[in-house]
This record gives structure tokens, C-alpha cells and sequence, in this order.
């Protein structure tokens, strides 16, 4: 691998030379002075190339990656650099970073004493997960001098995974913990469904539901007995995620797929730090990635392997496969988070059936996607006839999801309407407002 490199400097001293040699033909005098200048430039440069290649180890360098990457989040990479030369040198740092960021300038330049260390960072934030290939990190370092640089060449060929966001649970989590006293004024209602777990048979007192008599154990004893239940200690909440095409659409870079998988993790964090279980699985043409609901520890990590190569197939999703998957798969009544998208009304009336169908069983809670660039364009002064026809059509897009808010609601189906940078935070609010009213 080529490690001499001459720079600019050595090519500006020549064209002075060059310079000097034009006016000497107008001057002759001056051709002695052009042979000298000529003379020291290439004595300075083969100084500069010793000063540099004498040293076999005058640099050393490492780059200090995360054992993961963090999808659609800032993630610092470090590289420190150690200066064995005896004098203060110019190093121009070259990353080979991974091609998915498209980034073909980068370039950090930073000077080091002699004998010193010196460490800095710099920010990659990926849009899509998986594997991310790094190159060498390479260092051009030049003398004071500055005529000739050595090129150093560290750790190639390094390999980073590229994980649904997981960098700011930790955040999550506190903004869970202060919603918790935000919503702890909720008044309870009466809880829906089988959300009860059964405690023990005991005798029948006045005041008891006869709903849950147990005739067989009335037969054996000629007493009537009852089914004592008590409330579920660890409820179940599924993550259903549609992987079709309508969640291909980008905005700032992820797609709604990432904003959903990135909530779905974020979620689940939360969930199982409220000491309920977190479950989850996709769906397109057929439902796959499946993760039991539970508590247990590692559920988190388990949940992150499944998310992390989920792709979008392009098809059509199939509802009606997903409903057969929800019946027989989610037994328990439970708490289903669905994510996927509907921009009109007619795209929700060809699935409502199947949501009714799940909703029967389950607490269902569809959430659908704002469209950023409709919503820059409801709130800006229209200036022109283009620009009032602009905004005539995104307040039609907009009628049309509220619609849609009010045909899921006739039907008891809650939903959750955000943009997507914002999903995070409202997933979880509504997990919480469930939680707290008591609904499930």
C-alpha cells in the first residue's frame, strides 16, 4: 500500500521556483537565485521524508466503536491518536465509514505534540438497521516541514450491528415515572374482560357475582361455591407490527417501519419495568418474528434480536391472516398495539372487519402516522394559487385520518395519531392511560 504522499506545500514551493525562473529570463541575475531556491526545496523535502520514515512506529492509532449501533440515534465513535515523534506533528484523520452514510468528505485534522496523545469523537447516526462495515482509519501525518506526508493505516474491515434504538430507554423509563404521577388521578373503571387470575374456591357469602359460581364443586358439596379470582399481577401486552409496504414511507430518513420497531422497543422497555409482559410479532403476508409475551430477564434482549432484520416485503398486508394469528396465538385477553398505516377512510373499511374481529377479544389500540410534510403545509401562509391548492389538499388528508379516529372509536377501538419523531412518547403515554384507568 502506497504510504508516501507529497503535499501541496511541495507544489506551491515549486511554483515559486518556477516563478523565479520566468522573471530570470527578463533578469539573468536571478537564475542563480532560482537554482538555490530549487536546490532547498528538494533538500527540505527529503529531510521532511526522513524526519517521517525513520520512525517505523511513529503513529499509533485506534478507533473505539460502541459494541452496537443505536438506529435513527446520535452514536459517538472515538479515535485516539499517540504522537511517537519527536516533534509536534499534522495529522489528517480519513475514517472509511461505513457506505450506508454516504459520506465521502470526511476528513479531521488535528495537531499533536510530541509524545502526547489526543482523543476525540465524531457522530454517525444510522437510518436503517443492520450490518455496517467500517474500512481503515487512516492518518497522513507531515512533519512541520510539511512537504511529504506518511500515511498510517489501522483496523481495517471492523463490523457494527445496527440495533433498534436503545439509547434513550433510560429516558423513557423517567418520563414513564413522571407520567405515573400525571395520570394517578384517573379516576378507575370497571375493568373489562378476564383480566383475573384464579385464586381459590370458597363458599358463596351474600354480595358475591353469581357469574362465578362453580357449579361442579356446588354439586360435590351441596354448598353453593364460588370461583374467587384475583386481579392479574402481570398483564399481557402484544406489539403487532406491519411490515407492508404503506410502512416503506420515509421522514427525516427513517422509515415508519424504523419509528415503529423503535417504539416497539421502547415500549417494551417500559412494560416490563411496570412488571407487566411485553410480546410481539410482524406481520405482511404471514405473521413472523413472533415473541412470546413475558417478564422473564432477557425478554428486552429477545425482543431486540427479532426487531433487528425485520424488513418490509412490499406487499399488501393480509388482516385477515393476522386476525387468524391473534385468535389462536394470544389467547388471553390482552393489550395489542397495533402499528401501521391508513391515509384514507376506504383503505380502514376493507380491514374493519378483522379489527372488530380482534378488538372483541382484546383491548385493540391502533396507531397510524401524521404526515409530516401535509403537516408543514397546513401551518404556513399560502401565498400563491399553488400554495392554496396545496393546502386545500393536505386539510383533506387530515379530515380523512380524523375519520378515521371516529370510525375506530363507534367501534370501541382506541387509536393513537402522531407524528412520527413523536411516537415514542405517545405509545407509551397510552400504555400508561390505560394502565391507569384500569380498561384493560
Amino acid at each position: 500500500m502506497k504510504k508516501l504522499y507529497i503535499n501541496n506545500r511541495f507544489f506551491f514551493a515549486l511554483t515559486g521556483v518556477g516563478i523565479l525562473y520566468v522573471f530570470a529570463f527578463f533578469f539573468p541575475f536571478l537564475m542563480i537565485f532560482g537554482h538555490i531556491f530549487l536546490l532547498l526545496v528538494f533538500l527540505a523535502a527529503m529531510v521532511d521524508y526522513l524526519l517521517l520514515f525513520r520512525e517505523k512506529n511513529g503513529l499509533l492509532a485506534q478507533r473505539i466503536l460502541p459494541e452496537k449501533l443505536s438506529n435513527g440515534d446520535e452514536n459517538p465513535v472515538k479515535v485516539d491518536i499517540k504522537n511517537n515523534y519527536s516533534f509536534k506533528i499534522n495529522a489528517k484523520v480519513i475514517d472509511e465509514i461505513p457506505f450506508q452514510f454516504q459520506k465521502r468528505d470526511f476528513l479531521i485534522e488535528k495537531h499533536i505534540e510530541s509524545g502526547k496523545n489526543t482523543l476525540f469523537q465524531y457522530i454517525l447516526e444510522p437510518k436503517e438497521r443492520g450490518e455496517y462495515s467500517f474500512g481503515a482509519l487512516n492518518i497522513f501525518a507531515s512533519s512541520p516541514l510539511g512537504f511529504v506526508s506518511k500515511r498510517f493505516t489501522f483496523q481495517k474491515d471492523a463490523m457494527l450491528p445496527a440495533y433498534p434504538s436503545f439509547v434513550h430507554l433510560r429516558k423513557y423509563e423517567l418520563m414513564a415515572l413522571q407520567n405515573e404521577f400525571l395520570l394517578g388521578g384517573i379516576k378507575k373503571i370497571r375493568k373489562l374482560g378476564h383480566t383475573m387470575e384464579f385464586e381459590q374456591i370458597k363458599e358463596y357469602v351474600p354480595g358475591d357475582d353469581v357469574r362465578t359460581i362453580n357449579w361442579k364443586a356446588t354439586s360435590k358439596t351441596n354448598r353453593i361455591m364460588v370461583n374467587q379470582f384475583q386481579d392479574e399481577k402481570s398483564q399481557r401486552i402484544f406489539m403487532l407490527i406491519d411490515k407492508g409496504r404503506t410502512m416503506k414511507m420515509p421522514f427525516q430518513g427513517l422509515s415508519l417501519l424504523d419509528y415503529s420497531i423503535n417504539a416497539t422497543m421502547a415500549l417494551s422497555h417500559i412494560i416490563l419495568k411496570k412488571g407487566d409482559r411485553a410480546g410481539m410479532m410482524t406481520f405482511s403476508k404471514k405473521a413472523e418474528n413472533k415473541v412470546v409475551a413475558d417478564n422473564k430477564s432477557g425478554q428486552l434482549r429477545k425482543i431486540s434480536e427479532s426487531l433487528y432484520n425485520i424488513k418490509t416485503d412490499f406487499f399488501e398486508s393480509d388482516f385477515n391472516r393476522l386476525y387468524q394469528d391473534v385468535k389462536y396465538s394470544v389467547n388471553q385477553r390482552s393489550l395489542i398495539l397495533l402499528f401501521t398505516n391508513f391515509e384514507t377512510l376506504d383503505a380502514l373499511n376493507r380491514q374493519m372487519k378483522y379489527l372488530r374481529g380482534i378488538a372483541k377479544n382484546h383491548l385493540l389500540v391502533v396507531v397510524f402516522f401524521k404526515n409530516s410534510e401535509l403537516q408543514t403545509l397546513l401551518h404556513k401562509n399560502p401565498e400563491s394559487m399553488q400554495e392554496i391548492y396545496d393546502e386545500v389538499i393536505a386539510e383533506k388528508f387530515e379530515f380523512e385520518k380524523k375519520l378515521i379516529i371516529q370510525e375506530l372509536r363507534k367501534f370501541g377501538i382506541y387509536s393513537v395519531y402522531t407524528l412520527p419523531e413523536n411516537l415514542n412518547v405517545e405509545v407509551i403515554n397510552k400504555y400508561l392511560e390505560i394502565k391507569a384507568r384500569g380498561i384493560l
